[in-house]
């Protein structure tokens, strides 16, 4: 019996040795220096100033930015390069309001019949209209039988609001901005000055923003094509919301996926029209529906930001390396096979290491993929780098790992 105890416990004891070194296998997310990750003009700029440290999960780095308008905290590089266009329009938004025409503009729009607008100027907006929701909601596709007119010859409100909504695209497309930023210190800007210049009229020049200093670019990337910015610019939410079911009704997607998707809080109007456009583009790929299930498992705006960029990826490999054939899901992970006999895995991170739940998805990737006779050279394109590590892990598994994939295709920012 004692034995039997004995070798019981040293049995147990190789198990734990061995449970040790398997995970001692894996890597893990850490802090790093932000000098080790950002080049170093980038670090401190005109009104901000990044932190010494960045804390990345495994795969994405989490910065925060001390600013002359606040803290800042954003996760993932595409988040922080936004972040940072973002800051001279703040600083020159800010400018234009301590200025007498705004003053003037501001007591000229007050006597307007849109007694909500105090509230665009003092409130940050939480929505991404830019007008609070309850009131968009309402006034976008009003008729005339909701309307108020206190005086014939001025517009109703309902006319007013759109107005303001209207202006506010339109400047933020001039200044190459996201008029559906989740930056409530951007937002109070905006609404402060559309207020006063499409209700009080103010004149507005978006020179007045190169003069603040233009934004720091931290990554090569390439911007919206000309015509999918009109389309942002000149159509109100509604509107795109009707031109992306249009669009994902053509493709076969079902009814009932189409308004899950639309209706996802994690995605502003900009990210539906954006991936909307991006899965229009792989004409003919199978399983487009399944690439929108995929999205519903987004949790807030890092997921809407990550599946964004990853549609673009698959455009990019279909337009520039092989065409796709079929979007097959990996354990959450959007794969797709391609003509030339190889499958791309596109992953939108900034770091990846080599992760336990990256290993298990290459392993199960591997076997499944050999099961069902599909592909097992895989390409996994990345927006960002990986470890020494998961590159030497992914490719005994058969996967070769390209880095910095927006060098060389479109990544929309």
């Amino acid at each position: 019996m004692k034995y039997l105890v004995q070798l019981t416990c040293v049995a147990l004891s190789l198990c734990a040795s061995n449970g040790a070194r398997a995970e001692d296998a894996y890597e893990y997310g850490s802090a790093y220096k932000t000098a080790s990750v950002l080049p170093a003009n980038v670090i401190a700029g005109n009104h901000y100033k990044i932190r010494d440290t960045v804390q990345s999960d495994g795969f994405m780095f989490t910065y925060t930015v001390d600013s002359d308008f606040g803290v800042f905290k954003v996760t993932g590089d595409y988040a922080l390069q936004k972040l940072l266009n973002e800051m001279p329009i703040i600083a020159s938004l800010k400018d234009i309001s301590r200025t007498e025409a705004f003053a003037d503009s501001v007591v000229h729009a007050a006597k307007s019949p849109l007694r909500f607008g105090e509230g665009l100027i003092t409130d940050p907006v939480d929505t991404i209209t830019g007008i609070p929701r309850g009131l968009f909601s309402i006034f976008e596709n009003v008729g005339e039988a909701v309307t108020t007119e206190s005086d014939p010859s001025e517009d109703s409100r309902a006319k007013q609001a759109l107005f303001v909504s209207s202006w506010k695209r339109d400047y933020c497309a001039k200044l190459g901005c996201d008029v559906y930023s989740s930056n409530k210190v951007l937002q109070e800007e905006l609404n402060r000055i559309a207020w006063a210049a499409a209700i009080g009229g103010l004149a507005v020049s978006g020179a007045t923003t190169a003069a603040s200093g233009g934004a720091v670019m931290v990554f090569s990337t390439v911007r919206t094509a000309d015509q999918l910015n009109e389309a942002l610019r000149a159509e109100p939410p509604a509107r795109l919301r009707l031109i992306n079911e249009e669009k994902l009704q053509g493709m076969g997607v079902q009814d009932a996926l189409i308004q899950k998707f639309l209706d996802h809080p994690a995605f502003t109007p900009r990210h539906d029209t954006l991936i909307v456009d991006a899965l229009s583009k792989l004409n003919g790929v199978r399983g487009r529906d399944r690439f929108l299930e995929l999205c519903l498992r987004a949790q807030d705006e890092v997921g809407a930001n990550y599946f964004q960029n990853v549609a673009d990826i698959l455009v990019g490999y279909h337009t520039k390396v092989a065409r796709l054939t079929e979007i097959v899901p990996l354990l959450g992970i959007s794969a797709a096979t391609a003509s030339n006999g190889r499958t791309v895995v596109p992953v939108a991170w900034d770091y990846g290491v080599f992760e336990k739940a990256v290993a298990e998805r290459m392993d199960y990737a591997a076997k499944e993929f050999a099961k069902r006779g599909l592909s097992t050279k895989f390409d996994v394109w990345t927006t960002g780098r990986a470890s020494a590590k998961l590159k030497a892990e992914a490719s005994t598994r058969g996967f070769t790992i390209v880095e910095n994939i927006e060098r060389t295709i479109p990544i929309t920012q």
